[in-house]
């Protein structure tokens, strides 16, 4: 149980920055920024062949680079050429399928070689970090620097304008602030929280897939709908905790599935998929039940002519 505990809580720091991706592009600029998927197997990518050649160091700044990258595609083909925010993403997701066989050196996947490579994870149990726990502590310190940074960040004057921009774009433009600027920066910034959390999880577990982001972006949001569920959005502060407080729970929650199998493992991501779809839904869903019952209560107090029921 320890074991179970342990990973899931390692897994939802990991995956955390994802879910805080999705917390700047989703909730910040409003915009559904499909380049997720790719871009998480673009980190992971870059993050495992250079630490194959043994640089596990430097892998995880180049794999944020070549993220800020793919989102700076998605950028300009939705600000320079028009193209709509889910079909720009669409296509830069669909590019970079090629651009990660490539950085896997053609193959379909890759692998670190354990007695050789040596990875950010290895190098802290080296150092004594924490012993057994050094990868669940390694992880923690990732994300929450990664959070802090982007609180921070947000509180400048560009991070200003970036959220100001996913409130009203005219007001923007109206202010002298060049929202397409606002977009690329956020976008950039976005995917390379992505690509981060796919260099983590590529060498936690000393290999990358091609297909390793598949219904990342779903997972992603589950995440912050249920970190959002629990603590609120109202403040930059409490959106940044509640990323990380939703993705271990959604973690857990998949461990507990998996230990009891009370749900069967396959139907497991079409669960995640409507309980999504349902939490997106809620504020209609939950608008139209209000409007239902002043409905109702506005029939049970009519009376009917002359003020009396009839008997």
């Amino acid at each position: 149980m320890l074991l179970i505990t342990q990973t899931a809580l390692e897994l939802g720091f990991q995956y955390a920055l994802v879910a805080m991706a999705l917390f700047l592009s989703y909730r910040i600029l409003d915009i559904a920024d499909l380049t997720t998927d790719g871009a998480f197997v673009l980190g992971a990518a870059v993050s495992v062949t250079l630490t194959g050649l043994g640089h596990p160091l430097l892998a995880i700044p180049a794999a944020m680079v070549a993220g800020g990258c793919a989102g700076f595609v998605t950028a300009v083909l939705q600000t320079r050429l028009g193209v709509p925010s889910i079909l720009a993403g669409i296509v830069t997701n669909f590019g970079l399928y090629t651009v990660n066989l490539m950085v896997m050196g053609w193959r379909s996947n890759a692998s670190l070689i354990i007695n050789r490579d040596v990875s950010i994870f290895n190098l802290a149990s080296q150092l004594g970090f924490l012993g057994q726990w050094s990868n669940l502590a390694l992880s923690a310190a990732i994300t929450v620097v990664a959070g802090a940074v982007l609180f921070l960040f947000l509180g400048t004057r560009l991070g200003l304008s970036i959220r100001a921009t996913g409130d009203n774009r005219d007001m923007v433009r109206a202010s002298s602030v060049n929202p397409t600027i606002t977009i690329t920066v956020g976008l950039c910034i976005s995917n390379a929280l992505t690509a981060l959390s796919g260099a983590v999880v590529g060498q936690a577990q000393r290999s990358v897939d091609i297909n390793l982001g598949t219904g990342i972006v779903v997972i992603g949001l589950a995440c912050l709908i249920i970190g959002e569920s629990m603590l609120g959005r109202r403040t930059i502060l409490k959106g940044v905790i509640a990323v990380m407080v939703g993705s271990i729970i959604y973690r857990f929650i998949y461990a507990v599935v998996l230990f009891t199998k009370v749900v069967p493992v396959d139907c497991l991501k079409l669960i995640t998929a409507a309980l999504v779809a349902l939490a997106i839904a809620f504020p209609t869903i939950k608008g139209w039940g209000q409007f239902q019952l002043r409905k109702l209560n506005w029939h049970k107090h009519i009376q009917p002519a002359g003020g009396k029921e009839n008997r």
